[in-house]
């Protein structure tokens, strides 16, 4: 029979491994994404004479054509904070599982161009750039799927709302690239919401810098839900440990959506702050991969 001692040490140590175990693990940091070995693409290309009007094309083996990812990255709208490279990461990862990713990039609010128009304009322009090279990278540009995180989960959003911009609006085109799906990771969907947040992680200063403060009405073109309905399905992957997006901004975005008429889906991911997002091997990560497949899957059921 154990002694008295020996029974308490057994429970010290029984009680340790159950809080041990019960703990969620501390959330990514950027440094441990940015740590991991970088790949890189197969190709860039530029869609302007702009150093930071490049987009980055990642190429699955097999001749094509290859269901195609276009990918936006976040940063708060700014360049100092995060451009392109960012998305090294998920990129690769989504090129050996069999996609294509159209990696775009664009000026910020904090570079000479940025701003109104200027960032909306550079987006437009990478992602209609897509339909240009498509037979050089034999890409299939019937059937996009935008993916974006943070601030670029708003600007998927918005190109995927761009059929829907006013005819006044200096950003509107005749004949945008059309998206099939949006998938939107820890964004900033609502610009409105956002600038009345002080609590986001972005600020609300650089949202009257995206948007301009020198028209009647600076959200008509530029800020998703006045675009609704975008008739385009909708997935935001939100993690609820995240720091820097709150996620009522996920659910108030998701509720007006479907009140518009769209589809929009909000997937919650446990222990997931805003790295895990985009870092693969994660809860997060995996399934965004999931929604994606299931994207270019519905587009076969169709046919």
């Amino acid at each position: 029979m154990a002694r008295a001692p020996q029974l308490i040490a057994l429970a010290a140590a029984l009680l340790a491994t159950a809080c041990t175990t019960a703990m969620p693990p501390k959330p990514l940091t950027w440094a441990d994404l940015t740590a991991r070995p970088r790949a890189t693409p197969d190709a860039t290309i530029a869609y302007g004479s702009d150093a930071l009007q490049k987009v980055d094309v990642w190429l699955p083996a097999g001749p094509g054509p290859h269901r195609t990812v276009l990918m936006v990255h976040g940063g708060c709208w700014q360049i100092e904070i995060a451009d392109r490279r960012l998305m090294d990461w998920v990129a690769d990862d989504l090129r050996r599982s069999g996609y294509a990713v159209w990696n775009i990039d664009y000026r910020g609010v904090d570079r000479s161009g940025g701003g109104y128009p200027g960032t909306f304009a550079d987006a437009a322009a990478a992602a209609d750039a897509l339909r240009t090279h498509a037979a050089r990278f034999a890409l299939d540009p019937s059937h996009i799927v935008a993916v974006g995180h943070s601030a670029g989960g708003h600007l998927a959003l918005w190109l995927a709302a761009r059929p829907r911009l006013p005819a006044t609006s200096p950003l509107a085109t005749p004949d945008p690239l059309k998206i099939a799906h949006v998938i939107s990771l820890g964004g900033l969907p609502d610009l409105e919401a956002t600038a009345a947040s002080p609590d986001n992680g972005c600020g609300t200063e650089v949202v009257a810098k995206l948007v301009g403060t020198d028209r009647a009405d600076p959200y008509a073109d530029t800020s998703v839900p006045r675009l609704f309905p975008l008739g385009v399905p909708q997935d935001l992957v939100n993690g609820r440990a995240d720091k820097i997006i709150p996620f009522r901004m996920a659910t108030d975005y998701a509720a007006k959506a479907r009140a518009a008429g769209d589809l929009a889906t909000l997937h919650e991911v446990r222990n997931t702050g805003h790295v895990e997002l985009v870092t693969p091997g994660t809860e997060a990560w995996a399934e965004t991969k999931r929604l994606i497949a299931k994207a270019f899957a519905e587009k076969e059921t169709r046919r």
